[in-house]
C-alpha cells in the first residue's frame, strides 16, 4: 500500500487502529459466549466495553519489541487500560482464534468496499453500451478487421465479464466470512463449540468445519483468486482502450482534461495514461495469487509461514484493485468515442467483411462450400492487392454472376443484416444478474 493507489476507506481498514479494535471486539465477543455459558463472571465483556478503551497501536508495538509476540503485546496492553478484569480475555483461546477470525472480519469489509465499487463499475458500463449499442465498428480478431459489431457491444462483453467477476467476489466472500474460537490445535478442550458460534455469529462469521488450529488457507487463496479475476477483466478493458487511442485507429480515447499534459517534452500528446496504470496494477493484484496458493499447504495443525504473506497480499491486492475499480469507472464514464473514425475504420476494406455473407449465399445456391470459399477469397486477395473494390470485383467474376440471381450480391452487403441482433446481445448483458 502507497497512498498514490490507496483510496481513505482503505488506509482506514488496514490501519493499525483498524485491526487492533477488531481484535478486542473478537476477544470480547468470546467473552461474551463464555459468560452465557458460565465460563466467565457475568458483566465481565460490559466492564470492559464500558471503559471505552483508547488502543495505542504504538505501545502495543512497543510491548512486542520485548515479547516478540504480537497477541500477547496486544493482551498486555489491554491488561494496563482494562485492568482485572481483562484476566478473563483470551481464555482457552490460542493466537490464531484472534488472527484468523479478525483477517475474515477485516477480508468481508474489504469485499464489501470492492463490491459497493464493482457495482459502480458495472452501472458505468451498462450506460455506455445502452448510450452507443447502434454505433457501428469493425469487430476484430487477431486484431485484424472481421466482421461488424458495435461500440455499445464492445462494453457489452466487458460488462458481462465485470458481473461475472462481481459474482465470483460475492461468492468468495461467502467463503471467507469464517472464522475459529478453538483453542489450540483446534479441538475446544477449555472451550466448546457452542462458545465459539456464538462469538462468531455476533462477528458475522460462521465457524470454520475443522479449523485444526488455522482457518484453512485454500478459502484465502479462492478469495485472491476472485479479486485477480476482477484485475484481469479490468486489464482487457484498459488493453481495448489503449488499442483504440492508437493514433492510426482513433476510435476512442481517455478524456483529456483542463490543464492536462501528456508529455514533457512533445507538447502534443495524449497519452492512454490511466489505462496503462490499470494493465500495470494488474500485475500487482494477480502476483498475490501465487503466495496464496502457497499458503495452503501449512504443516499439520498449524504454522506461521502464511502469515507474513498474508500481511502483505491482503492489504495490498484489495486496496489496489479499490483503487483500480474508482478508476476504471472514472475511465469508462469519461471515455470520448469518435463515432466518424469508427465509421471511417469500418469502411475502409471496402466491405471486405460481408465476405462471410456472400459464402454462404453461395452455399445457399448449391455451391459445394470449399469452392464457394476460394471463389469469395480470390476477390478477397485481389481486393486487398489494390486491384479494385471487393464488391466490384465479385459483380464482375463469373462465377459469382452465374450463381447469384441480381439484386442478391447487394444484400449481401447490407449492414443492418448484420448487426440485426446485437441490441438483444446488448439488453442480454444489461439485465443479466
Amino acid at each position: 500500500m502507497i497512498p498514490r493507489y490507496t483510496p481513505p476507506a482503505f488506509a482506514q481498514l488496514w490501519s493499525s487502529e483498524t485491526r487492533y479494535a477488531v481484535w478486542l471486539d473478537v476477544e470480547l465477543a468470546a467473552c461474551e459466549a463464555m459468560e452465557a455459558e458460565g465460563l466467565v463472571p457475568a458483566g465481565t465483556a460490559a466492564s470492559i466495553r464500558g471503559k471505552s478503551l483508547k488502543l495505542d497501536p504504538a505501545r502495543i508495538e512497543e510491548i512486542e519489541r520485548t515479547v516478540k509476540h504480537d497477541v500477547i503485546a496486544f493482551l498486555t496492553h489491554v491488561e494496563e487500560l482494562a485492568g482485572p478484569d481483562a484476566r478473563w480475555l483470551h481464555r482457552g483461546m490460542t493466537s490464531s482464534d484472534v488472527l484468523d477470525t479478525s483477517l475474515a472480519v477485516l477480508l468481508v469489509r474489504a469485499a464489501d468496499e470492492l463490491l459497493a465499487r464493482i457495482d459502480a463499475l458495472v452501472a458505468a458500463l451498462a450506460r455506455r453500451a445502452d448510450e452507443h449499442r447502434k454505433t457501428p465498428m469493425i469487430g476484430r480478431s487477431h486484431g485484424i478487421h472481421a466482421e461488424p459489431v458495435t461500440f455499445g457491444l464492445a462494453l457489452a462483453g466487458h460488462l458481462a465479464e465485470m458481473k461475472r467477476g462481481r459474482a465470483r467476489l460475492r461468492a468468495a466472500r461467502e467463503e471467507i466470512a469464517v472464522g475459529n474460537i478453538s483453542g489450540a490445535v483446534g479441538t475446544y478442550a477449555h472451550l466448546t463449540p457452542a462458545i465459539e458460534e456464538r462469538a462468531l455469529a455476533a462477528l458475522g462469521l460462521r465457524a470454520e468445519t475443522v479449523s485444526t488450529q488455522v482457518v484453512p488457507r485454500d478459502r484465502h487463496a479462492a478469495f485472491f483468486a476472485a479479486l485477480a479475476l476482477v484485475a484481469a477483466g479490468i486489464e482487457r478493458l484498459a488493453t481495448n482502450v489503449r488499442h483504440w487511442q492508437r493514433t492510426e485507429v482513433a476510435e476512442a480515447e481517455e478524456k483529456f482534461t483542463a490543464g492536462q499534459k501528456g508529455s514533457s517534452a512533445m507538447p502534443h500528446k495524449r497519452n492512454p495514461i490511466l489505462s496503462e496504470n490499470l494493465c500495470g496494477l494488474a500485475r500487482v493484484v494477480r502476483a498475490a495469487v501465487i503466495p496464496a496458493l502457497e499458503d495452503v499447504a501449512l504443516w499439520h495443525e498449524r504454522d506461521i509461514s502464511h502469515s507474513s504473506v498474508e500481511r502483505m497480499i491482503a492489504p495490498d491486492a484489495t486496496t489496489t484493485l479499490g483503487f483500480m475499480l474508482e478508476r476504471t469507472t472514472s475511465l469508462v464514464e469519461g471515455l470520448v468515442v469518435y463515432e466518424d473514425n469508427l465509421r471511417k475504420n469500418l469502411e475502409r476494406t471496402g466491405g471486405l467483411f460481408f465476405s462471410e455473407a456472400v459464402l454462404l449465399a453461395l452455399v445457399g445456391h448449391g455451391k459445394p462450400r470449399q469452392g464457394a470459399y476460394a471463389i469469395v477469397q480470390r476477390n478477397a486477395m485481389r481486393a486487398i492487392g489494390g486491384e479494385g473494390r471487393f464488391r466490384d470485383l465479385l459483380a464482375a467474376d463469373p462465377d459469382i454472376a452465374a450463381t447469384l440471381a441480381p439484386g442478391e450480391l447487394d444484400r449481401c452487403f447490407d449492414l443492418d443484416h448484420a448487426l440485426a441482433h446485437v441490441g438483444a446481445i446488448i439488453d442480454r448483458a444489461i439485465a443479466a444478474p
